[in-house]
């Protein structure tokens, strides 16, 4: 590896890996490489706030500066969730999750599994009806502190698996778009995570542990299905 590209990883590594393109690179890792190369600053990224600009500071022997407000400000982390009453089942949504934290099927209602949710709010601008909702996860906490290590790297992981599925399928379909059919896979081992109550024609799994991963992601959807009700019930009073 060679001595830029070390430094692109240790840059990459200090981000928290929300993928939000707030700083003007399609991911963290493109804005990693244009910090570590110097042709950008390295205050563009609202999701790390003062405490980011700090750690890539130390990294790359620059002065701390204060966060560029042109790439946004920095403010308590945020979740989504989706409206049943309204979603339409386009998948746009889906499409637009860097994380694979938004399930669903093509007509089927999506449901967003809030522990994957990094807050990119990616989703929100692609939804044709407006179902999507947004609320603070953190309370008054803002940049790392409304985040964690844990949590960057499992959006990393995440969000590499998907590039990866993504890739895979391309090459599959040769270069087509997957079938709207198929709906929104999460890669959570390699199997898709499906609408709680919507029964699969699929063969079942072939092992206990199998199983018991296919009944954890039912349970995450179905809570997730049960919030967004709760939520909207709790509007309307």
């Amino acid at each position: 590896m060679s001595r830029l590209a070390a430094l692109a990883e240790q840059i990459n590594a200090a981000l928290p890996q929300t993928q939000c393109t707030r700083c003007g690179y399609p991911d963290c890792a493109a804005y990693a490489g244009a910090v570590a190369e110097g042709s950008a600053d390295i205050n563009r990224c609202p999701p790390g706030g003062a405490e980011g600009i700090t750690r890539l500071a130390q990294i790359t022997g620059r002065d701390v500066q204060p966060l560029n407000s042109a790439h946004g400000v920095e403010a308590p982390r945020t979740t989504v969730f989706i409206d049943e009453a309204w979603c339409i089942g386009c998948t746009l949504c889906a499409k637009a999750c860097p994380t694979d934290a938004i399930v669903g099927s093509n007509k089927w209602m999506h449901t967003v599994m809030e522990q994957y949710c990094t807050g990119c709010e990616l989703c929100i601008p692609v939804c044709p009806v407006d179902c999507i909702q947004i609320e603070h996860a953190s309370g008054s906490l803002t940049g790392w502190a409304a985040w964690s290590d844990t949590q960057a790297v499992q959006a990393r992981s995440r969000y590499e698996q998907r590039k990866a599925r993504i890739h895979q399928e391309a090459l599959t379909d040769g270069n087509k778009k997957p079938s709207p059919e198929v709906g929104t896979r999460c890669e959570e081992g390699g199997l898709m995570a499906e609408r709680a109550d919507v029964p699969s024609n699929a063969p079942g799994p072939e092992s206990a542990a199998q199983d018991a991963s296919a009944a954890t992601r039912q349970a995450a959807i179905a809570a997730a299905l049960a919030r967004a009700r709760q939520q909207r019930a709790a509007d309307k009073r």
